[in-house]
């Protein structure tokens, strides 16, 4: 931890005029160098986080029947349980490899504009499929709810990174089609296929995502430079990076790091929780630097044309 570059949310929205300042030169910094950060100073519940640390391993317990009556009920439905051999993140560029080592859990927005467009409904608002859990879903809305709330937090630490007004990205995540992922990296016993990872090598498609590692975890590694990097996992912080999506907002001042879960023969089972911020549906991304560096997309089509290329 020592080495990899961090960022105390609490401090800056409580500093004034220089330290302020320092703090946000230091936030566009790593965004530009790394795009990957430990952030302190969240201020997130921590019954919140433990209570959704403890039904998504409960969920995750189930036998395989149980999990599977929430599988999605057609291809390219965007929620419920993914098992193993459904995604090969490594294909979103271009690398073709075997199935991630990974099954999942996925939800998307708590609440459905009422002039939400048919393609919205149909890739990012239908209905959440829930296990039959006691607490399940009642804690998997408290978590939701906070991470849309920090990811605001962080946009507006992010348009003063820029040396925008603090309120800038606010008229574009009004609605946001963010989605929540809880994921179990079985243990691996064996060594893995050829070119197989937990996750494959990828970026991340959106405006941020906010990821919740199991303290002291490992496993998660960035690509700096043509070097692996381990990231951390402590205790009471999550990991930010930057999506591709920023990355383009920013003309590529900010990078969208590729970053994979390494498999290896004789590792734990670990989870991981992972929220993916993405501006409104209809939101027009323009290069901020008034550039013609990338044409003008709307977030939503833009997102899924990104989810066409991981499907196994």
């Amino acid at each position: 931890m020592t080495d990899f570059p961090a960022f105390d949310l609490a401090a800056f929205e409580t500093a004034h005029q220089d330290a302020r300042h320092d703090l946000a030169a230091h936030l566009d910094d790593v965004c530009r160098s790394t795009g990957f950060l430990v952030l302190q100073g969240h201020g997130v519940d921590r019954d919140v986080i433990a209570d959704v640390w403890r039904q998504a391993a409960a969920f995750f317990a189930l036998d395989v029947a149980a999990k599977q009556r929430i599988a999605p009920p057609y291809q390219g439905y965007p929620y419920g349980y993914l098992g193993p051999n459904a995604e090969a993140l490594a294909r979103s560029k271009g690398v073709q490899t075997p199935p991630d080592l990974k099954e999942s859990f996925n939800g998307g927005p708590l609440i459905v504009p009422k002039d939400a467009t048919p393609d919205a409904r149909t890739f990012c608002y239908e209905p959440t499929l829930w296990p039959d859990l006691t607490g399940f879903r009642s804690a998997w809305e408290a978590y939701y709810a906070a991470m849309e709330h920090l990811a605001g937090r962080i946009m507006r630490a992010f348009a003063a990174a820029l040396q925008l007004p603090d309120a800038f990205f606010a008229p574009f995540i009004g609605h946001p089609i963010s989605a929540l992922r809880a994921l179990h990296y079985p243990a691996t016993v064996d060594a893995p296929l050829d070119q197989q990872q937990r996750a494959g090598a990828h970026s991340d498609y959106g405006s941020l995502t906010i990821l919740l590692p199991q303290p002291g975890s490992n496993g998660l590694q960035v690509l700096q430079g043509e070097t692996w990097v381990d990231v951390p996992a402590p205790e009471g912080a999550f990991i930010i990076n930057i999506g591709d999506l920023m990355a383009r907002w920013t003309a590529d001042r900010w990078v969208s790091t590729l970053h994979r879960v390494v498999a290896k023969p004789g590792q734990p089972a670990r989870q991981s929780l992972a929220f993916f911020h993405q501006p409104d549906w209809d939101a027009e991304i323009v290069p901020l630097d008034g550039s013609d560096a990338y044409p003008p997309v709307r977030s939503g089509p833009y997102l899924m044309d990104k989810f066409k290329a991981t499907g196994v």
